[in-house]
């Protein structure tokens, strides 16, 4: 098996503005393995804000090439159980990972839904994510869209624009990325009004969700405070939903089983991205009939493609039934 990876740029339709601060470009690592003439592919994004940089992700590559490139071809959860024993990032674990999984369906000809007898009659549509402005802004985006799901951004609590984007009668989600105060939260899971919104994301810094309550009106989702299997018990009575991404868990493989540990739990579930091309957005799409709510609309915030394979379609997920994960680099 062959190893390498590319750097790409991808520049953004818009600048995408969050309480983290304003981004006209991704850089992303397009991670490729080949066996055979067979080609699979997986994606990870540099992240200021989780600290990920793309050089020390290709330092970590390089390192452990050696041991990746002499992995048999087997299954992947053992592919999986071997590249995580090398404790590399959870970012670049997830790229890994992802191709290994649309490698071994391309040799296998079968697709990541026949290989896991996932049943995809029944998907959820994908949010749109709509960028930090005034109120009336995002709702004139909001009722311009052809989408029907919405992630609306916020930096911090604005009562007024709170009330205004829960009574407009849309699927409305609200995401401070963490921007809120304790008061905030205690003041918005006592509103009637929070029920309105389809979840409410990450409200505060890591590690600061003991005010939370899971039981109030407030449907909150835990993101950066849910990185993997370990923290489901700990956030079980604050938080009501969690964030599946596949870079912060480490990818596809731990991600079917975060998911079946966190039904037992009465979890809702979320599959989310990161802003990345159709290759990363082709992995988290193969799970989508699995949860309840996907926010996977990174591939149409860029503004040009590099690859195809599923797709979604004004919010509708269209997943590739090709062999592996159905990615081909454009």
């Amino acid at each position: 098996m062959k190893l390498t990876w590319q750097k790409v740029k991808l520049p953004l339709k818009e600048t995408f503005s969050i309480s983290y601060g304003d981004y006209s470009f991704r850089e992303a690592l397009i991670v490729t393995l080949e066996y055979k003439g067979f080609l699979g592919y997986g994606e990870c994004t540099a992240i200021d804000y989780y600290g990920i940089d793309l050089d020390d992700l290709i330092n970590q590559l390089t390192r452990s090439k050696a041991l990746i490139e002499n992995q048999q071809i087997t299954e992947p959860q053992h592919f999986y159980f071997n590249v995580n024993k090398m404790h590399l990032s959870s970012f670049i674990t997830s790229a890994l990972d992802c191709a290994y999984w649309d490698l071994y369906g391309k040799l296998e000809n079968r697709s990541f839904l026949e290989l896991n007898k996932i049943d995809f009659r029944s998907i959820p549509e994908s949010s749109i994510t709509i960028s930090i402005a005034t109120a009336e802004e995002q709702i004139k985006k909001i009722e311009k869209s052809s989408w029907n799901k919405f992630k609306v951004k916020c930096k911090g609590l604005d009562k007024e624009s709170f009330y205004k984007l829960s009574d407009l009668g849309k699927d409305i989600a609200l995401d401070s990325n963490a921007s809120f105060t304790l008061e905030d939260c205690r003041w918005i899971q006592n509103q009637k009004s929070a029920s309105k919104f389809t979840y409410l994301e990450q409200p505060m810094p890591v590690k600061n969700f003991t005010g939370l309550s899971r039981d109030k009106f407030a449907n909150w989702m835990a993101d950066e405070d849910f990185q993997n299997e370990n923290n489901l018990v700990s956030l079980h009575s604050y938080y009501r939903s969690i964030n599946i991404k596949l870079v912060k868990c480490g990818g596809l493989t731990p991600a079917l089983n975060i998911i079946k540990e966190a039904r037992k739990l009465n979890y809702k579930i979320m599959i989310g991205c990161m802003t990345e091309s159709t290759v990363g957005i082709s992995a988290g799409a193969v799970l989508a009939p699995l949860a309840d709510y996907c926010d996977l609309d990174g591939a149409n915030l860029i503004a040009q493609e590099i690859a195809c394979g599923s797709q979604i379609i004004n919010g509708k997920i269209e997943i590739s039934e090709k062999p592996g994960l159905g990615i081909k680099l454009l």
